[in-house]
This record gives structure tokens, sequence and C-alpha cells, in this order.
């Protein structure tokens, strides 16, 4: 059984807390909109990290952002390695995180379900009036 608060995931949340102010200070891209580092998920063997980014924009842009970030990876790992002291800096793998975008389209389909049940029993009263009547 893994611990409550194993290194693995307090080495993640270090890596997220230095990675969100090196993408804003030190790439200098003009085509790198906006992004938020949602989470990043270390491998056990502290190797790899997977680092889920958020942002906005077009399904092209987000993939040149995306591919941006990655060819990034060497370059913040080596700024990272000189802040964080830890014997193996892991290897960057950024991934675009879809929670938000999913997290809307589930809301307008829940908000499209109840609009269509609040219009179904409103016919279905009105239908028992006229019968009542």
């Amino acid at each position: 059984m893994a611990k409550d608060f194993s290194r693995t995931r307090r080495v993640g949340e270090q890596l997220q807390r230095e990675l969100a102010q090196l993408i804003q200070q030190e790439i200098k891209d003009p085509r790198l909109g906006m992004v938020t580092v949602s989470a990043v998920e270390v491998a056990r063997d502290m190797t790899h990290a997977k680092v889920f980014v958020m942002m906005s924009g077009t399904d092209e842009e987000i993939k040149v952002s995306m591919g941006i970030l990655n060819k990034a990876a060497g370059f913040l790992r080596h700024i990272l390695s000189k802040s964080m002291t830890m014997r193996i800096m892991p290897h960057l793998k950024f991934y675009h995180d879809q929670t938000m975008e999913h997290g809307s389209n589930l809301s307008a389909l829940i908000e499209h379900a109840v609009a269509t049940d609040k219009a179904r029993a409103a016919a279905r009263d009105e239908e028992q009036d006229e019968e009542d009547k």
C-alpha cells in the first residue's frame, strides 16, 4: 500500500510549481499562448514525468504549443536540475490536459437533459389539465 503523501507525489507537486514559473519566464516563443500546468505525474523510479498542461485555442494552436513545450523539455529539465537538488532529474513529456473541456461538455449535456425533462413534464401537465376539463 502506497503512503498517503509519497515522495513521487511531493516531487510532482514541486515540479509543477517550478515548471509553471519556468514556462512563463524562460520560454520566449511568441506562438506559445497561456499555459497552465495542471498536474505532474512522476514515475516511481523518478526517471520520467508526465506534465499535463491546459491551454486554450484551436486544435492547431494547441498542437503547435505542445510541440514547443516538448522541444523545450530538455532545456526546462536542465534549468530544473540547477534549482532542485535531486540525484535524478526526470525526463519531461508534456500532454494536453482536456479535463476542463470534457467537464464543460458534460455540463452542457446535463443542462440539456434537465431542460428536456422540464419541457416533457410541462407538456404532460398541460395534457393532464386538458383531460381534466
